[in-house]
């Protein structure tokens, strides 16, 4: 028996069930054992056999190109007899005892919460559906489009390092110039997109074919 907080999803047919597959490129439906989309000529697949391997392969290597962002400069300030390099988590300190409170909280958000919190939920989406998770289908399918949507935002501390590069250029005065840390937090951003790119949702509907199944039993 499943719990009654699934029981409205018993009665949902999945494409799957109903002897269809959809293009995951330009969301056609077609019949089962179509093996090309003729709307966009992508390859038709009702699941990805390797998606989660993908998942976790961009996963690990975003992983290992976050973790050096986080330790090495992101900008490197020469002023008059003065060279300085802040980390990300240096450049939020500076930026608050200075005072600006609103764009260091924006930049701690946007550089250190939203990159661990894509970590974490992507982990969690691939290790939910590798068997039965027990979670509602809709949940799940929520948590992985905030992940997508947010992701665009990822950027937004590179974005800053890039316009104070740009204003910040007064010769012998002072400049600012970007560390090695911008590039691999930039790869670190586009490795979980790829990450998040290669989670195959259709298998978090998975789920409502095992609870039918065991709701039959």
């Amino acid at each position: 028996m499943v719990g009654s907080g699934h029981r409205e999803t018993l009665n949902a047919l999945t494409a799957r069930e109903a002897g269809l597959v959809g293009c995951r490129h330009c969301t056609r439906v077609w019949p089962m054992g179509t093996e090309v989309c003729a709307r966009c000529g992508g390859s038709l697949e009702s699941r990805s056999p390797t998606a989660l391997q993908r998942v976790w392969a961009w996963w690990i290597v975003g992983l290992l190109f976050y973790i050096p962002a986080n330790l090495y400069p992101m900008l490197i300030t020469r002023t008059v007899g003065r060279d300085s390099e802040d980390t990300i988590v240096g450049g939020v300190i500076t930026l608050a005892h200075h005072g600006a409170y609103g764009v260091a909280a924006i930049v701690f958000f946007a550089s250190v919460m939203i990159p661990v919190g894509k970590f974490v939920a992507i982990a969690y989406l691939a290790l939910a559906v590798r068997k039965s998770h027990g979670h509602r289908p809709q949940r799940l399918l929520i948590l992985f489009e905030v992940v997508e949507w947010i992701g665009r935002w990822s950027m937004i501390d590179v974005f800053v390092v890039a316009i104070l590069v740009a204003l910040v250029q007064f010769n012998l005065l002072a400049t600012i110039n970007p560390g090695i840390a911008a590039v691999t937090f930039a790869l670190s951003v586009v490795f979980t997109m790829l990450s998040a790119m290669s989670f195959d949702s259709r298998r978090i509907w998975d789920e409502v074919e095992i609870l039918a199944v065991e709701d039959r039993k």
